[in-house]
């Protein structure tokens, strides 16, 4: 695999004959650190209680809450039975107060609270897991910047 072939240069349309070319090429060890990352929160060795299909659909979500519906397909083609999860508006009542976390971190990090880390132990959510979630969340986060900012330094809308 080639730096071009990693998330956000597809995701941001950067490619060979890009403008961006050079540029990629010369931070190609960041491109693919964050390749890495992103296996390593999405496809993690040790799951703990989020297996990969849920990953994936929240890492959809996270991408639709942040208004990149192409970064949304591109991880809701590993949802699997959990794909409807993808969808911002969906609810389940038995991961409630994980998608509302997650949404929470998404898009209201600042007003995270330790009440909010009490609800999920309540929840049966474990500490480790909650580590999990937060490190999928933050690293989307990061992502999704990277790929809108290539994207507009192209002259393409986010």
């Amino acid at each position: 695999m080639t730096h071009f072939e990693t998330t956000i240069l597809r995701q941001s349309g950067v490619t060979l004959d890009s403008d961006l070319a050079d540029t990629a090429t010369a931070r190609a060890n960041i491109f693919d650190m964050t390749e890495a990352t992103e296996a390593a929160v999405l496809r993690p060795r040790d799951f703990g209680g989020f297996p990969h299909d849920l990953r994936a659909a929240l890492a959809a979500r996270v991408a639709r809450l942040a208004g990149d519906e192409y970064l949304a397909l591109h991880f809701a083609t590993d949802a699997e039975d959990r794909i409807a999860l993808a969808d911002p508006s969906a609810t389940d009542a038995e991961l409630a107060g994980v998608l509302a976390f997650v949404d929470k971190v998404a898009n209201q990090t600042r007003d995270i609270t330790a009440d909010d880390i009490l609800a999920l132990q309540a929840a049966g959510v474990s500490d480790a897991d909650i580590v999990r979630l937060c490190e999928l969340v933050a690293f989307l986060a990061y992502q999704t910047r990277v790929i809108a900012g290539l994207r507009l330094m192209q002259g393409v809308a986010p």
